[in-house]
């Protein structure tokens, strides 16, 4: 049934509810999230919205997990489809299967912005903006009358800033115009200024169904990685209770969940709201407790809690209990190097609680539902704009070797591989990283060595107060074929078990140490009452996703600059000549381990 349907013949006196999921980027993430949306399913949602990649990047993974939850699940199901940079005829492919599945609403998305006037050429012509998919559907007899359509709206503006407020609300109405059906917010905070654009949004003669994006606070980091990305306006009382409590991610998640109650209920109470869309991020813990805590939900909290923490095949053979963890456990996961994964699908539940209460990184668990950045809506961290007035004209290795230095020493605050400035805790190894990035190894990664640092530490903390947090010293880089070859010589000669490294070309060759079960656990947190909790974890199917994201970054920063040019080919030979490098040092007691292996006998090139 469409989505519009639904609405019009809804009659409970809360507002309905709708859950937004990303295709994870590995296997076990996906039949993960399947066991996850399955007890989701259960708090009665009127819809499930699927998100697709930029560019169609995540388009069969997007197409399979919402052909599973219509039919599977039997939820009404929202499939995002973006309309720029799509190969031509990929839109009518992608609306023609989602026919076949029995999807009858889609979310229309603009996606990755042009880059520049100059050189950005649309795939596909008839597709610039997101109105021109919305009137392409309404008006082509194949797809007019099997599909109900939603758009996106920006209560704070789009986060591209291209046009005033007003002019983004008359945009917003021509999408209507075209046939929209339903609008859709992005993620916002400031409730009072949510209201007042719904109010300048209706008095434009926009009446159809405003459905708001809510986004639990789940960590500070995250909150201002996505405050950042989507030009979100964060009310300054916000910030004032945030802040002091930034270094506790459970005090974080609990005001989180706090303040999407009290943003729900002030929503509610303007009467104009009758639904709720979640952007869960594939977590699910944070919207139990909304829902209990509005009374929308029976059972307790505790109850719900069990559900996704209870394991009934037993404990991970690596778990233990706090009191013998800091000098056993700790030890085990450091310095056993790479560990067989054990029963395939085991940690779905037996580590659903950790995923949900402690970051998910570029390298978190790769079983976990939640395991890769969505990039919400489709929307790139690169811009064309952003690369030539950061990153320059690139035309020699030089070049390139001083853009990265630039990233260290702070005098750019991005580079494409790191759309933040350098983190505190780089610092504490940024002469190892100056010397790498010097030889030309250009670092896009890495977290110094930490031995039982509290977990209220302002740089290297996590998770709750009265734990202890672990890391691994790891670095990864892009290398020429040769200095990877050196590397591993080095391994074989003068590693002793120690040191074990990941490396692939964008042909998709695989060199490694390890073994295709093996995983290492790099990054992991003891607290009282819990088991060891692990949240950065490298092993082969993560570090091979990530690889695909890194070398399509090469291809998309060489497309900024004109067919033939010296900045184009330089970027593309890199991209098909370099090797991506991850370096993983298991004691974790040295802080130096790592630099002194690298370094001792003088320069590794």
């Amino acid at each position: 049934m469409k989505l519009t349907e639904k609405i019009a013949q809804y009659d409970k006196d809360r507002p309905w509810l709708s859950f937004e999921f990303f295709p994870p980027k590995t296997d076990q993430g996906f039949e993960n999230l399947l066991s996850r949306i399955a007890r989701l399913v259960t708090l009665d949602p009127l819809t499930l919205s699927i998100t697709w990649g930029a560019g169609g990047n995540t388009k069969e993974r997007s197409l399979e997990l919402a052909g599973i939850t219509q039919s599977e699940h039997g939820v009404d199901t929202i499939l995002h489809l973006t309309c720029t940079n799509m190969k031509k005829g990929m839109i009518e492919d992608a609306l023609r299967d989602a026919k076949a599945r029995g999807i009858k609403t889609i979310l229309a998305l603009r996606g990755d912005p042009p880059r520049g006037q100059e050189h950005w050429i649309p795939t596909d012509p008839r597709f610039t903006h997101a109105v021109d998919l919305v009137r392409f559907i309404k008006t082509t007899p194949e797809f007019a009358s099997d599909f109900c359509v939603g758009v996106a709206a920006y209560p704070d503006g789009h986060p591209d800033k291209e046009i005033e407020e007003e002019g983004e609300i008359e945009y917003l109405k021509q999408k209507i115009d075209a046939g929209g059906d339903f609008i859709i917010t992005q993620l916002f905070y400031d409730v009072d200024g949510f209201l007042a654009w719904v109010k300048r949004v209706r008095q434009k003669g926009v009446t159809v169904p405003i459905i708001p994006g809510i986004m639990p606070i789940q960590t500070y980091a995250s909150f201002l990685r996505m405050t950042k990305l989507c030009g979100t306006r964060v009310p300054l009382e916000l910030m004032a209770d945030l802040v002091p409590i930034r270094n506790d991610d459970q005090k974080v998640k609990d005001y989180g969940v706090d303040l999407a109650v009290k943003m729900i209920r002030q929503m509610i109470a303007s009467g104009d709201i009758r639904g709720l869309h979640f952007c869960t991020l594939n977590l699910e813990k944070s919207i139990v407790r909304i829902l209990e805590d509005l009374g929308w939900i029976g059972g307790s909290l505790k109850s719900a809690n069990k559900l996704i923490t209870d394991t009934p095949a037993g404990l991970d053979e690596r778990s233990i209990t706090p009191h013998r963890a800091a000098d056993s456990a700790a030890v085990s996961l450091a310095v056993a190097g790479p560990q067989p994964e054990g029963e395939a699908g085991k940690g779905e539940l037996n580590n659903a609680a950790s995923w949900d209460d402690f970051p998910n990184g570029r390298f978190g668990d790769y079983k976990s539902p939640a395991y890769g950045e969505t990039d919400l809506w489709g929307s790139s961290i690169l811009s064309r704009n952003q690369a030539i007035e950061q990153w320059g004209n690139p035309r020699t290795l030089n070049d390139l070797t001083t853009m990265f230095l630039h990233h260290l020493h702070s005098k750019i605050a991005t580079t494409p591989f790191s759309p933040t400035p350098l983190l505190p805790e780089s610092l504490m190894i940024i002469e190892h990283l100056e010397r790498l990035t010097k030889q030309g190894w250009w670092t896009v990664g890495s977290q110094p060595t930490i031995n039982g640092a509290s977990s209220t530490d302002e740089v290297v903390g996590w998770g709750p107060r009265g734990g202890y947090v672990y890391q691994k010293c790891f670095v990864e880089c892009f290398v020429e074929q040769k200095d990877l070859e050196e590397i591993e010589r080095k391994v074989r000669e003068k590693g002793e078990g120690w040191v074990d490294y990941y490396a692939a070309n964008v042909k998709g060759e695989l060199r490694t140490t390890v073994s295709p079960e093996g995983r290492n656990a790099v990054t992991w947190g003891i607290f009282p009452g819990q088991e060891v909790a692990q949240t950065t974890i490298i092993e082969e199917e993560s570090f091979l996703s990530w690889k695909d994201e890194a070398f399509a970054i090469w291809e998309e920063w060489a497309s900024f600059y004109p067919p033939g040019s010296d900045e184009r080919k330089l970027l593309d030979s890199v991209r098909n000549e370099r090797w991506l490098l991850t370096l993983i040092h298991h004691d974790y007691s040295n802080p130096s381990a790592l630099w002194e292996f690298l370094f001792k006998d003088g320069p590794v090139i």
